[in-house]
């Protein structure tokens, strides 16, 4: 046991000191394919996503994966392989160990493509590590809003609604399922219009908020 909590201990310090200092673990390495995009992504949301040419493409793929079709997860962190860091060399420090796993190269990994526009993710699919520590809130953060709505008044004054939005969302463990939602429930960041009163509304979009290992609030929203 006392192995297991050094190695979460590691992981939480590493992640910790990504959030400071992201831009030099990862600004410096090139090009963007020669590291596994979801570690990179890890890091560069936990630290709030810092100039880099590394950061600016994990941000970009984070992004491309919730445009329609199909919409993915954002952060596939069950592809970051951090447990194999710490097979590495007892004097690389925690940051190095992690920055390892991040930028060795991609294994195969099979990769489902079901014909539903919401990519189902298996229950199995989580990160290698216990992430259950605080550390990674930041993780359980991410919030992905499939927005479908539409509303408009009849002839008769009535108010015709269709809402079919569905909410994404990670587990304790990295696990990502999707749940039924409302619009009622989109945080107000996002472009869709009053829906207090019955204007005619036809909305759709893919709205993904999170906040960094520091609490700093961000999000994008992508049309369709």
């Amino acid at each position: 046991m006392e192995g297991v909590d050094d190695m979460k201990h590691m992981v939480r310090t590493a992640v910790a000191a990504a959030a400071i200092s992201v831009s030099s673990l990862v600004g410096s390495i090139a090009p963007a394919q020669a590291y596994q995009v979801d570690c990179a992504i890890l890091l560069c949301l936990a630290g709030g996503w810092p100039a880099s040419a590394p950061c600016a493409h994990a941000r970009s793929v984070f992004i491309q994966r919730i445009t329609p079709w199909p919409i993915e997860p954002p952060l596939q962190i069950w592809r970051c392989p951090m447990g194999a860091s710490f097979n590495a060399p007892a004097f690389l420090s925690p940051q190095e160990q992690l920055r390892n796993a991040s930028f060795r190269k991609r294994p195969h990994l099979s990769v489902l493509k079901p014909a539903l526009p919401l990519v189902q993710v298996r229950a199995d699919e989580k990160a290698d590590i216990d992430i259950s520590g605080q550390a990674f809130d930041f993780v359980r953060s991410i919030r992905v809003f499939h927005v479908q709505f539409s509303q408009h008044q009849n002839h008769d004054g009535d108010c015709i609604t269709s809402d079919a939005t569905r909410l994404g969302s990670y587990g304790i463990q990295g696990d990502y399922h999707w749940t039924r939602s409302s619009a009622a429930q989109v945080p107000p960041a996002s472009e869709l219009p009053n829906i207090d009163y019955c204007n005619r509304i036809n909305y759709r979009s893919v709205f993904v908020d999170w906040r960094d290992h520091e609490g700093n609030y961000g999000f994008e929203e992508v049309r369709y």
